[in-house]
């Protein structure tokens, strides 16, 4: 992504200059002269405005698993919804998920003369190979009783916040080479760092997530979603003059 800076510079106690050619390349640069001798000592610093984006796919997925099953008799839909409930859960342990990432819910009602049974595993997965894998052995060995959810992708608490970091520490880069490049074109020297401020964070999706809910069959996965980070930062550098030589 092309990245965006906006560039305040003070320079004492050199004369007022303009530098109109620079705002073709997208920056704003004065230099300026204090009229009070007071403030000749005055630290000079360029300030500047720097804009990253960072993008990057789901991380996590999905999969809700129903089973369901109407009999004349509690204990007959419970042990035929509870055989294939158990074939479920130990498909996802042969295939190495964990307890932690499994959550089953039941449900019993009755209708009419019929007593009707519906269990819904939701299993969450990080490995999205691992995911098919379990799907395809689910949708082969049980029968039309059960049905496999579309998988839903979404992204990671830990995922998030990494590509935070990683936006606002690009725009602390980019920041810093624009600095650099005016510093060089004022004829300075650009120095350390007097304040780093995060102005604006934004987040947005770059495609609609699947609702997870439909029974799949042997439908194609949902395109994997991103989501953009970006960071807008406001640095400011000390700057020192080349032409003062060290004693």
């Amino acid at each position: 992504m092309e990245s965006q800076s906006r560039v305040f510079a003070e320079i004492l106690p050199v004369a007022a200059r303009e530098f109109t050619a620079n705002e073709k390349h997208g920056l704003e640069v004065r230099a300026v002269n204090s009229q009070n001798p007071i403030n000749v000592n005055r630290a000079r610093e360029v300030q500047v405005t720097g804009t990253a984006e960072i993008c990057g796919p789901a991380d996590r997925v999905s999969v809700r698993v129903t089973v369901a099953n109407s009999k004349e008799s509690v204990n007959e839909v419970t042990n035929s919804v509870t055989r294939r409930l158990e074939y479920i859960l130990q498909s996802v342990r042969q295939h190495g998920v964990i307890d932690g990432d499994t959550s089953v819910r039941r449900f019993l009602h009755r209708e009419a003369d019929q007593y009707h049974m519906e269990a819904e595993v939701k299993v969450t997965f990080s490995d999205f190979d691992k995911m098919e894998r379990v799907c395809s052995v689910l949708l082969e060995k049980l029968d039309k009783s059960v049905c496999v959810g579309t998988p839903h992708f979404f992204h990671s608490a830990e995922s998030l916040n990494q590509m935070r970091r990683r936006a606002c520490v690009s725009a602390v880069e980019n920041a810093q080479q624009k600095a650099c490049e005016v510093s060089q074109l004022l004829g300075q020297t650009l120095g350390p760092p007097l304040q780093v401020r995060e102005e604006e964070t934004r987040e947005w999706r770059g495609e609609d997530e699947e609702d997870g809910g439909r029974c799949r069959d042997s439908a194609p996965l949902p395109h994997i979603p991103h989501i953009t980070a970006s960071s807008r930062v406001s640095v400011s550098f000390s700057l020192r003059d080349r032409s003062r030589k060290k004693l």
